[in-house]
């Protein structure tokens, strides 16, 4: 009797450690699929939301992680001189931010150049010509119209001044003290049209606010209900709210507009592997794969590259855009929305 029972306990010792071994390697092999072969670090100005859809799609294609760092500009501009300034190797291996703040990179030394042939096809507008920053879309400001207003015009206004000379017109428009893509159309109408004409203009479209409104979405969703009559706004928050049914149509300035370009640098002192590792996920942000993962959370910005299908689907790629640098200092921009704010908004 003994002896069965020390050969029944070596069998359920053995079946323990059987049971144990497979769970082991079964663990070790999802592991090892489901663990990124690289990661890298990026400093971005996007909101988080944008950042993690579009590493949870390269992660997917690629196998490789984007450990993506919000900063505001800067804070990406502090810590890319710190990595400039250091004796070693940085941590960060690119650059995903907005156009000023990758041109003050550029200039202060804190990228190293890239030149590549998807970055090549990109128009000399969209990008720094020795390669120190490309940029893959942007978002322009639009006359985003009610289709039931549009319906009661005998002519659409398709120019600033036009717009302004609207009479009997609601307009809905993001205060430039709320959000960086407002206050860029400002400053661009100021480079583009001159302080004269553009304090003019917005003296013109002020008694016609209905709303300054704090965020990008508000004018257009109150054009979409019927609220405002016009929206002055951000193209992709116009597509993402007709794409929901409402009933807008979008209008390019015919004589020009600004847009918020966002764009991709290389880090200098970035780690030589992941230098080359960021270069490949620069060139796949110039891919309809990285567009079509922003438009299927609804994020619609118009791609630089015009070698894509999104960038060909676009109605508007052919807009005009301002061609103007808005080369301002920080003073100025101050001084500048400081007017705008005692001569125009409050007064």
């Amino acid at each position: 009797m003994r002896r069965y029972t020390s050969l029944l306990l070596t069998a359920f010792l053995l079946f323990i450690l059987v049971v144990a071994g497979s769970a082991y390697f079964a663990g070790a092999g999802h592991e090892g699929k489901t663990r990124p072969l690289r990661e890298i670090v990026v400093y971005t100005t996007l909101p988080a939301e944008h950042a993690a859809i579009l590493n949870n799609a390269y992660e997917a294609s690629h196998n490789v992680r984007i450990n993506f760092v919000p900063l505001s500009s800067d804070e990406v501009l502090k810590r890319l001189q710190g990595q400039a300034e250091s004796g070693g190797e940085g941590a960060a291996a690119m650059v995903l931010a907005d156009k000023g703040t990758l041109s003050q990179a550029a200039v202060a030394g804190y990228l190293t150049p890239y030149l590549s042939e998807a970055g090549d096809q990109v128009p000399e507008e969209f990008r720094q010509i020795d390669g120190y920053w490309v940029g893959v879309w942007y978002d322009p400001i639009v006359f985003c119209m009610n289709k039931d207003y549009l319906l009661t015009l005998p002519l659409v206004p398709d120019t600033w001044k036009e717009l302004a000379a609207q009479p009997k017109m609601r307009v809905g428009v993001t205060d430039f003290l709320a959000a960086d893509a407002s206050a860029n159309l400002f400053l661009s109408m100021l480079a583009q049209f001159g302080d004269a004409a553009t304090y003019d203009i917005w003296r013109q479209i002020h008694p016609k606010v209905v709303q300054y409104a704090r965020y990008l979405s508000n004018p257009v969703r109150q054009a979409g209900m019927g609220e405002v009559d016009v929206a002055i706004a951000v193209e992709s928050e116009a597509i993402r709210y007709m794409q929901g049914g409402y009933p807008l149509k979008i209008v390019y300035p015919a004589d020009g507009t600004a847009a918020m370009v966002t764009g991709t640098g290389i880090a200098y002192k970035a780690k030589p592997a992941d230098a080359t590792t960021a270069k490949e996920f620069a060139d796949w942000l110039l891919s309809d794969e990285a567009q079509q993962a922003l438009q299927k959370q609804d994020f619609y910005f118009v791609p630089t590259n015009p070698g894509t299908l999104a960038y060909k689907s676009f109605a508007g790629k052919n807009m005009i855009l301002f061609d103007q640098p808005v080369n301002f200092t920080a003073q100025q921009r101050h001084d500048f929305l400081d007017k705008w704010v005692k001569e125009v908004r409050f007064k």
